[in-house]
């Protein structure tokens, strides 16, 4: 079984392809050609349009990607925010306006390649998100990334399993496959803008009952990194000690009525 089996109405996309983009007017041009290549190559995945949300960039990110030819069949839209809001509130933008059946999150630098798209789609259903990792199988990580990027990753992560807020074990790959109606749902709820949105996202949809599977993909680090370690790394602590207060005293958004 693969993602793209179940039978979709005529006039839905197939997937949708959410790219958060902060100053990348260098990398991202590529990053769609490659995407748009894979794309077009494989029917069972059209139609298909990548979502570009340029989070405040002052680099010309937005008119890069617009120069960009798509192969048919693969639509670009392109979303910008006048100010950085935060990658949390790109994706969440990014969410609220896609209208395929699946939705891939993915990374401007494309860290995880786009041809790992099916072993994800093997990991998903209509009750499932597919979580791409690091983590599962290490031999997988073709170039690693700086050992002390590793330590903060593999700390944050245990911090949250020991917090209990989740269970997967390498929460913040971009690279993660959420059934459409699911996606445009967590839009409607998601709150933190920051970088720790993706345990949000993984907090919800398991407290909404849908299975968090976790599957090994090829990864390679790529400099040029948006992150500031200590910064960011203050703000996702603080944001965790978030996510778990709304927990504790029932402050998570509950399912919605119309998500089937």
């Amino acid at each position: 079984m693969t993602a793209a089996d179940d039978a979709r109405p005529a006039d839905q996309l197939e997937l949708s392809v959410v790219i958060p983009a902060l100053n990348e007017a260098d990398r991202l041009p590529p990053t769609l050609v490659r995407i748009g290549t894979y794309l077009g190559t494989h029917p069972d995945w059209q139609p298909a349009e990548i979502i570009v949300i340029d989070d405040g960039s002052s680099d010309g990110t937005a008119a890069a990607a617009a120069g960009i030819d798509l192969p048919r069949g693969i639509d670009l839209r392109i979303v910008k925010h006048p100010n950085n809001l935060g990658k949390g509130a790109a994706v969440r933008s990014g969410f609220d306006h896609a209208v395929g059946r699946w939705v891939l999150l993915t990374d401007a630098d494309l860290s995880a390649p786009i041809e790992e798209l099916p072993v994800l789609a093997r990991a998903a259903s209509r009750c499932s998100v597919a979580v791409g990792s690091r983590a599962v199988e290490r031999r997988l990580v073709e170039t690693p990334q700086p050992r002390h990027r590793d330590l903060m990753g593999r700390t944050f992560n245990l911090i949250l399993r020991m917090m209990r807020l989740t269970g997967i074990r390498d929460t913040q790959c971009g690279f993660k496959l959420f059934p459409g109606e699911l996606a445009r749902a967590l839009a409607g709820v998601q709150r933190l803008d920051g970088f720790a949105f993706d345990v949000e996202l993984l907090l919800l949809a398991d407290s909404w009952g849908f299975e968090l599977n976790e599957v090994g993909v090829r990864w390679n680090h790529i400099e040029a990194s948006r992150v500031m370690a200590v910064k960011h790394s203050k703000e996702m602590f603080a944001d965790t000690m978030r996510l778990c207060w709304w927990r504790a005293f029932g402050k998570l958004s509950p399912r919605p009525g119309a998500l089937v």
